[in-house]
């Protein structure tokens, strides 16, 4: 079957998972601009995919593999590999950040939201929509909570149990869970209507940035939040301007929930005295 090429934009924070390791939500755009999520995606999939072995959400990388449409799931942008060991996907180059972005703008703002009852009536039925562009007419703040320091009981028990390898179920082996980020962070903005949302932002850049915050903070996680909200908050918001990638849970949006929305990721091209238009 033929491949599919896909922009990587997005990759969340990774979940555990019984089956497949800690799994990460990717997500990207075709050379059209539409939206495909594809799931599930290990932890170890992109680890493999570098030779020294660390970790890399390969953002704004062009792949090329083949996808099936998921059966059980409503959402029409979800997919699955047909080959789990991904022994056939084609990694292509990486877009940069040359001229203000520009290359990245091509595809990831082809289509864009302003207006979010708009967005939420399309991810009704029957369109369904579950990932998307939204850029605010403003940002109020960026805020950040305690969360729980753990990972749900089911999923730390797991810790103790053999791992069933991705593709390879014969090379079972112990292994512990990733790191639980102990804080959610959240964006609160207007749309072009001045309607005000929170939205939780899940991406992987942010929770890397923690960790490596806590790192260069010796421990001292009251520094470590100071050096995460001078990014999202003291640089992005005064000189970045800044789209949301935003895509629901199954759960949530199924559920049909208010907003079933969360930020997983964020776009953040330099502000210009005078802004293109996407």
């Amino acid at each position: 079957m033929a491949l599919t090429k896909l922009l990587i934009t997005v990759t969340t924070y990774p979940l555990p998972s019984r089956s497949y390791d800690e799994l990460v939500c990717t997500a990207g755009v075709t050379e059209q601009g539409d939206w495909i999520r594809i799931y599930p995606v290990p932890l170890q999939f992109l680890k493999g995919l570098r030779k020294d072995g660390k970790v890399k959400s390969y953002k704004y990388t062009w792949i090329e593999l083949d996808l099936k449409k998921r059966t059980d799931d409503f959402r029409p942008e979800s997919h699955s590999p047909y080959d789990y060991s991904f022994k056939d996907i084609l990694v292509h180059g990486e877009l940069g950040t040359d001229n203000n972005w520009a290359e990245r703008k091509k595809y990831c703002t082809k289509k864009v939201y302003t207006n979010l009852s708009k967005l939420i009536s399309d991810s009704q039925n029957p369109s369904n929509i579950s990932l998307a562009t939204f850029k605010p007419s403003e940002f109020i703040s960026f805020e950040i909570e305690d969360d729980e320091r753990e990972w749900k009981k089911e999923w730390r028990e797991q810790i103790n149990q053999l791992q069933i390898n991705f593709g390879e179920p014969e090379k079972s082996t112990q292994r512990e869970l990733i790191s639980k980020i102990p804080y959610k962070f959240y964006y609160k903005f207007k749309d072009d209507q001045g309607t005000i949302s929170r939205l939780m932002i899940e991406d992987w850049e942010i929770g890397a940035l923690y960790w490596n915050c806590l790192k260069s903070s010796d421990g001292n996680e009251s520094l470590a939040l100071q050096k995460v909200r001078e990014q999202y908050e003291t640089n992005f918001l005064k000189n970045k301007d800044i789209c949301l990638f935003l895509g629901t849970t199954k759960e949530w949006h199924m559920r049909r929930a208010k907003n079933p929305f969360v930020i997983i990721g964020v776009f953040y091209p330099k502000k210009e005295s005078q802004l293109s238009l996407f």
